[in-house]
């Protein structure tokens, strides 16, 4: 997989661009502030209709202008398609595939994947679980999109009963009671929905396990490949060893997630109402990095050095990158900014394993950065121009 050509309009800085591009490396070079970035957004944007920097969309609308439309032609196993998505900050997006209109923007999720490395990845580790939990699900998203729509329906469950609970919080007789009984409905949704979200992050680190082990193993010097470790800490005692080998049996333990969710809910419904949020479910989850062997394994966040969290990042990225070409397919790789980070034996490192993608995208301050093995197409960036050096 690979885009053959990027069109902007008003998208960041660029109030117009159209960029040619090919397999193999493809550098973007310039002083920080000249756009470059921009160029790997906007290609990332189209894999996962949200950005790697900023929350909302609003900021990716050059100044000035209404909307913002990001347009790729992607090739697949030899075949072209032309991927558009318009952005309409406080209405509506759009989106098409070969100028046809999708009948929901997220329709557009997984038609192009990517892995982005980018120097924010070390929250990855050091940041909050939010941080975590957004890694697991956009990746989980990348290999099954209809995840997507999943999600979207939690968030949207999880909202109503939060507001239910404030207002059952402060009621009293009858209008409690009421309250109350609405509540049990939305504690169904939120079991059958929050259950299958938990089911497939569990799956997901399952899979993603070994990958982390053979990459951490690749990237940090002297490290074996038992050294780094992910687990899932749920919001509620799961017998772990069982849920996670959901398989052909993913069904029933959808099923055993959701009666545990709900008998969870139940016990915690007083603390919930004096708080007056759910306090039980995957927006409350984790996951765990650490680092060590045996008796000796302690937490990535608090105890690693700066240059191990770096790699243990850097891992988790290479990691998805392995189990997305494992699923059967080849993402494309954006390197923005992050060797400027590295030792020069890390970048080294670091290209080498990236260097068989089919299309990789790196973005740097100056050209000496860029490693041997990832000095492919140049192009110049400045200013919001964007020139091909030969």
């Amino acid at each position: 997989m690979h885009v053959a050509h990027l069109t902007l309009h008003d998208f960041r800085s660029y109030a117009d661009l159209d960029l040619e591009l090919e397999p193999g490396a493809t550098a973007f070079l310039g002083r920080n502030g000249q756009g470059k970035t921009n160029l790997v957004e906007a290609i990332d944007y189209l894999s996962r209709l949200s950005s790697h920097r900023v929350a909302s969309d609003a900021p990716l609308v050059r100044a000035g202008a209404d909307q913002a439309l990001v347009r790729a032609a992607v090739v697949r196993d030899g075949r072209t398609a032309v991927l558009e998505v318009e952005l309409n900050p406080g209405r509506a997006n759009r989106a098409r595939v070969n100028r046809s209109p999708l009948a929901r923007p997220r329709d557009l999720i997984g038609l192009v994947r990517t892995v982005v490395f980018a120097p924010d990845d070390l929250t990855l580790v050091k940041g909050d679980p939010t941080d975590r939990r957004r890694f697991l699900d956009d990746l989980l998203v990348l290999r099954a999109p209809r995840f997507a729509g999943v999600r979207s329906d939690y968030d949207r469950v999880l909202r109503q009963r939060n507001s239910l609970l404030k207002t059952a919080g402060l009621a009293r007789g009858s209008s409690r009671e009421s309250a109350l009984s609405t509540l049990t409905v939305w504690d169904s949704h939120l079991a059958r929905v929050g259950a299958e979200i938990l089911g497939a992050r569990l799956e997901l680190v399952a899979d993603l396990r070994p990958y982390l082990g053979k990459a951490y193993e690749a990237v940090a010097r002297g490290a074996g490949r038992d050294d780094a470790e992910i687990d899932y800490k749920a919001s509620l005692d799961l017998d772990l060893s069982v849920v996670e080998e959901r398989g052909a049996q993913a069904t029933s333990l959808d099923t055993t997630l959701e009666q545990r969710l709900l008998e969870e809910l139940e016990a915690r419904r007083s603390d919930e109402l004096d708080r007056g949020i759910t306090l039980v479910g995957p927006h409350r989850d984790d996951l765990l990095c650490s680092l060590g062997n045996g008796e000796l394994r302690l937490p990535v966040k608090g105890y690693a050095s700066h240059g191990e969290s770096w790699s243990f990042a850097l891992a988790l990225r290479l990691a998805s990158y392995d189990l997305l070409r494992a699923d059967g397919d080849d993402p494309i790789l954006v390197l923005d900014d992050v060797f400027a980070e590295l030792d020069t034996g890390r970048r080294e490192q670091l290209a080498h394993l990236v260097a068989g993608a089919e299309q990789v995208l790196v973005t740097a301050a100056v050209a000496e950065d860029v490693p041997a093995a990832l000095r492919g197409v140049r192009y110049v960036v400045s200013e919001g121009t964007v020139v091909r050096d030969d």
